[in-house]
């Protein structure tokens, strides 16, 4: 029964040799390169030596902390106003320069008093660790140096860096092995870098608290400043956190940390570090009273309204091959690359959006019903910032209800849905494809409710053929029948779908879905994303029947908006390294897309007869008279749009259910009920919310000279087989049935209003009278 104790007094005298030999190794050697501990003839010495001493190739070793994982940083566009970080491990690595004298001598306090004197292995702190250890039986002991804590952690995160479990568990192991290890390679270290350089390691490195990394985030994380500007009991409270980052966390346990924080006091004070005074004042102080909290929340769940950009921008990051071979590759870099990350979001723009989109449906309206807006700056493709009536929620797998991690106001492929049929807003797109075949906006057309399919057969230049039947094509205006004859510019004004079948008939399919792709359009599910998909290149197209993005759509608007100037929607413009190398964005690729006469006679046309008063989009009209250009739409009773711009800025604004068609008929919206709705009621009043509030915010001036026709598209032009005095008789008869129409919607509307406002005035009146009477008051004499 002795063979047990008798096993165990063995094994300690073998360790005890074992760790003498290497103290004495390195007491005899002091401090010198001890490539000599590699020679034959030394290792032969002993059995336990060779077996302690690994093969050591330094050079597989990179301890260069620029390597080590960062945190990225989102911005926006005023370059300072952080959206988000994304991280592996919660770090930024700054150089020794930038952290304060207090908090590099609290830790060489805290974790090595003599880091100073030693060259990478403190002797006594071996034999003081072994005597505890070994020879008294008490807690084991490390003894370990600030150089050699930096080699371990850099081990262990190289073992992770190349995904190797085995290596990483050695590199922690608590064996005589790895110890010797750490001792020769913090040796050679000592050789190669000086002590600020290894401290400059060190503090880079190390945890400082519940995912924290590294002492500048730990200055940001603790007290909402730099390492740089850390008061001596700033710098006590972190020091004192990476003897055990998950107990004297301050968040964690405040009373530990504030105990351990008096302790790095004290020592700061016994090496002379800092003064009594500084001592007393930092340790009189509660810990509770010093501390500024900040989130450590990483990625766009903790962006707050900014997320569905912030979404936006993961996802540009992760489809473009700018960013690495792979998404895998992408992911790692946004995650590990300490990228400074320059956005396009602009943070008024962005907030206006957000607030403009609950105000007009809050988010827990029982409606149900989405309000999606997306902004464009014209002529540069930068995305100014999204507006959803959503709480952007990534811990779901799908979208629905409150909370979605789907962006409804971009492409599938860009983490958004199919997209939304748009309706009228289209129609300013055949309006340019007209002008594009040379063709007057004031050339009478015939039109009428029944199309021959054939008629509107087509050839692309590439020799593409698109056929569409030979059966009839039925359509009519939102009032029913059709106006014939109508011009191009009376079909706009009006909104009359009959007018864009004619033109479409005259000048082909393929024109419209040429000009529309050459204004930047394109459709959102990823797999129709053509806008020749089977799915969208029918007749339909030409009234708005297609599935596209709220932000495709302000892009096409935005064309308009900037002389015909189309450019590709970007939502970064600078991306910098951890090494303040320039990446490569995707490039906006502004060119001119379409004539600039035909972009302005399209803009005149949306000003002087959609938004101008009589006009369909007459309550588009923005503030302080300012000149604007805006279509409404609306897809039978389940979508509304509003699509507008000036020549600083264009917004699209989609009004649906986004997980399937819902009726609008009869429902109560914002606790307003109406029997029928139009895109006028609903995405009107959230665009120019929107557009309000936001050039009043970015104090953007009125350009009101914008929308000049060209006369080369405005000419008078005789309709075929009618005289002057017919058709101006005609005309004139076309005008006044318009008249009509408007003055019967107008009529309708205010009627609707009234009695609207009667029943709240009944509901009110109601509730009056159920609530309780109060007793009456005594009155002052």
């Amino acid at each position: 029964m002795d063979f047990m104790p008798e096993k165990k007094k063995s094994m300690t005298v073998r360790r005890f040799f074992t760790l003498l030999l290497a103290y004495l190794l390195f007491c005899v050697a002091g401090g010198v390169v001890v490539s000599g501990f590699l020679f034959p003839a030394v290792l032969g010495v002993n059995a336990a030596a060779t077996n302690m001493m690994p093969a050591l190739k330094t050079e597989n070793i990179d301890f260069n902390v620029n390597d080590l994982p960062q945190q990225s940083r989102l911005y926006a566009s005023d370059g300072h106003t952080v959206i988000a970080t994304f991280y592996a491990q919660n770090r930024i690595v700054v150089p020794i320069k930038n952290v304060s004298g207090y908090m590099q001598k609290a830790v060489v306090a805290r974790e090595d008093r003599r880091f100073f004197e030693h060259s990478g292995v403190d002797t006594q702190g071996v034999l003081r660790a072994f005597i505890q250890t070994y020879i008294k039986q008490g807690d084991t002991q490390g003894g370990s140096t600030l150089t050699q804590q930096y080699v371990k952690n850099m081990l262990m995160n190289q073992a992770e860096e190349n995904n190797d479990p085995i290596a990483e568990y050695h590199a922690q192991e608590e064996t005589i092995a790895r110890k010797m290890r750490e001792m020769l390679i913090a040796v050679q270290m000592e050789k190669k870098y000086s002590k600020p350089e290894i401290l400059q390691g060190y503090l880079n490195i190390a945890q400082f608290g519940t995912n924290v990394y590294g002492v500048e985030t730990a200055a940001r994380r603790y007290f909402n400043k730099s390492a740089k500007n850390l008061d001596p009991g700033e710098a006590a409270t972190i020091a004192a956190v990476t003897k055990n980052p998950a107990r004297f966390d301050p968040t964690v346990d405040i009373n530990a940390s504030q105990e351990q924080r008096n302790i790095v006091l004290d020592l700061m004070l016994q090496e002379h570090y800092i003064d009594r005074e500084q001592h007393d004042q930092a340790r009189s102080k509660p810990l509770e009273e010093t501390l500024h909290v900040q989130s450590v929340d990483a990625g766009c769940q903790a962006a707050g309204d900014a997320a569905f950009f912030c979404d936006y921008v993961t996802k540009q990051i992760l489809n473009s091959k700018e960013f690495g071979k792979t998404q895998e590759d992408r992911n790692k870099l946004l995650k590990e690359g300490g990228l400074d990350i320059y956005t396009t979001m602009d943070v008024d723009a962005n907030a206006a959006a957000m607030q403009a989109a609950r105000d007009t449906i809050p988010v827990d309206d029982p409606s149900g019903f989405e309000v999606t807006m997306a902004a464009i700056r014209p002529g540069t493709g930068e995305v100014l910032g999204f507006g959803i009536n959503r709480i952007y929620d990534a811990t779901q797998n799908s979208g629905g209800g409150t909370r979605t991690a789907i962006n409804y106001a971009v492409d599938q492929v860009d983490g958004g849905g199919w997209g939304f049929p748009v309706g009228s807003t289209w129609k300013p797109i055949n309006m340019a494809a007209w002008m594009k075949e040379g063709r007057s906006i004031n050339e009478p057309l015939r039109t009428m409710t029944n199309y021959n399919q054939s008629t509107f057969n087509c050839q692309e230049p590439d020799g593409t053929s698109y056929g569409f039947g030979s059966g009839n094509w039925h359509v009519e205006n939102s009032g029913g029948g059709t106006t014939s004859p109508e011009t191009p510019l009376q079909g706009l004004v009006r909104s009359h779908n009959t007018t864009q079948a004619s033109m479409a008939q005259q000048i082909g399919l393929c024109s419209i879905a040429d000009t529309a792709k050459d204004l930047g359009y394109h459709n959102s599910p990823r797999d129709q994303m053509d806008i020749h998909s089977p799915n969208s290149f029918q007749l339909p197209m030409t009234i708005g029947s297609v599935q596209a993005s709220p932000l495709t759509m302000a892009n096409v608007y935005a064309t308009l908006a900037a002389k015909g100037t189309a450019c590709t929607p970007i939502a970064m413009t600078k991306v910098v390294d951890k090494n303040n190398k320039n990446l490569k964005v995707p490039k906006a690729n502004c060119h001119q897309a379409i004539e600039p006469g035909i972009a302005e006679t399209v803009a005149y046309a949306m000003n002087q007869g959609v938004v101008q008063p009589g006009g369909e989009a007459a309550t588009t009209q923005l503030d302080g008279g300012r000149k604007t250009f805006a279509k409404t739409g609306t897809h039978e009773d389940k979508y509304m749009t509003t699509g507008g711009f000036v020549p600083q800025v264009a917004a699209f604004v989609t009004v649906g259910n986004a997980e399937g068609q819902v009726s609008f008929s009869g429902k109560t919206i914002n606790g307003r009920s109406m029997g029928t709705w139009f895109g006028m009621y609903i995405a009107t009043p959230a665009w120019k919310e929107f557009m309000n509030t936001y050039l009043a915010a970015a104090n953007i001036a009125p350009d009101n000279d914008y929308g000049n026709p060209d006369p080369k598209f405005t000419r008078a032009v005789a309709m075929q087989g009618k005289t002057e005095s017919q058709q101006q008789q005609e005309q004139e008869e076309a005008r006044r049935r318009a008249q009509e129409e408007a003055q019967r919607r107008a009529q309708e509307e205010e009627q609707q209003r009234a009695r609207q406002q009667a029943e709240q005035q009944a509901q009110q009146q109601q509730h009056a009278e159920q609530q309780p009477v109060a007793p009456a008051q005594p009155q002052d004499q």
